[in-house]
């Protein structure tokens, strides 16, 4: 395991909201979340999962009629999503006001957030178990004779050789893909996290995401929250340190209160920002093998904000694929990047 960043730093995975959810549009992503959740569960209590639900709000019919239609793919994939009128959501969270609320969606079960760094490491010692060296090194090219890729090459001068190469560089993928002539559509695009302090207590708070789509979730003694982009814009390789902190005061705190009115006293302990690896062909993850004609090089990255939920089953997936010619408990070859030159998206439409 050829890493960069040993400290996690910029990983996308530690800087994560480290939530699950199974209200997705594709029933694949679904399978996926589901598949996930299994093999975390021996590890439920070390990695305090919290399975509160996610719960998406629409303020209009068109936006009810959209989560009916998404509660029609979810339940026939076998997730327990419910929905939820005016009246039910005002007694299940007295707290919330839902004056101009239509329809609410909530993930009864399978729903919820955990401690993502905690997974990871637990990951990385099962993996060095097994056997796995992780090495301190900065890919930046590849070694190749005819249809096969025979070594990575690092900035410090080495050498590693392979019979198999994977790319799962989160954001940082499509530059190395390049190297070896593949085009990905995957790009870095920051997203602010707040860390919230207020006195009010939300109980039974699940993930919430409001029609504006702030959402918000406990955290310890407080809450993260966030937003979409400003007005749609979202440029590639914004620096994590460039934290937009007016989106508090602009957007977040407004927004908050109106919906939570508890929380006019509100306010922000601490911020950060990581990067979706943000696929932009379809919003959905690449998996599978490289284009280019490559015999033993892979990919998985481009999972566009869904990757750490996602991580365990796909991880599977791709090790069954890559040793065995087979992908295992979930079918992962709609996932294939090669859809992007055949021009077959497989859209994922709920992306937050």
């Amino acid at each position: 395991m050829l890493e960069r960043d040993p400290r996690y730093r910029i990983a996308s995975s530690a800087l994560s909201a480290s939530s699950i959810r199974q209200q997705f549009s594709t029933p694949l992503n679904i399978a996926l979340s589901q598949a996930s959740l299994q093999l975390m569960q021996p590890w439920r209590e070390r990695l305090g999962f919290v399975e509160a639900g996610y719960l998406y709000l629409a303020d209009n019919d068109e936006r009810a009629g959209a989560l009916e239609r998404l509660n029609a793919v979810q339940r026939e994939a076998g997730a327990d999503i419910r929905l939820l009128d005016r009246a039910a959501l005002q007694t299940r969270w007295p707290w919330l006001n839902v004056e101009d609320i239509v329809l609410g969606s909530w993930g009864a079960r399978g729903e919820g957030w955990f401690d993502g760094p905690a997974l990871h490491q637990l990951f990385r010692e099962d993996a060095r178990a097994r056997g796995v060296q992780f090495v301190h090194a900065d890919v930046t090219d590849f070694e190749t004779h005819g249809s096969q890729v025979r070594a990575a090459l690092c900035s410090d001068g080495s050498r590693h050789a392979c019979d198999a190469v994977l790319i799962a560089a989160g954001a940082w993928s499509a530059a190395l893909a390049a190297r070896l002539g593949a085009a990905l559509p995957v790009h870095a695009r920051k997203r602010d996290v707040f860390v919230l302090d207020s006195p009010a207590t939300l109980s039974g708070c699940p993930l919430l995401i409001d029609p504006t789509g702030v959402w918000l979730r406990p955290e310890g003694r407080g809450f993260i929250a966030g937003a979409p982009p400003r007005d749609g814009h979202d440029p590639d390789d914004v620096p994590l340190d460039a934290i937009d902190l007016p989106l508090f005061d602009d957007l977040l705190w407004p927004t908050l209160a109106a919906r939570i009115p508890a929380f006019e006293a509100l306010r922000v302990r601490s911020a950060w920002a990581g990067y979706y690896e943000m696929n932009t062909f379809d919003h959905n993850g690449l998996v599978g093998a490289l284009p280019g004609g490559w015999d033993n090089a892979f990919v998985a990255c481009g999972f566009s904000g869904h990757g750490m939920q996602h991580a365990p089953a796909v991880g599977r997936g791709i090790a069954s694929w890559i040793a065995q010619g087979v992908w295992g408990e979930v079918d992962l070859g709609a996932l294939t990047p090669r859809r992007i030159a055949q021009g077959q998206r497989l859209v994922e439409r709920n992306v937050i």
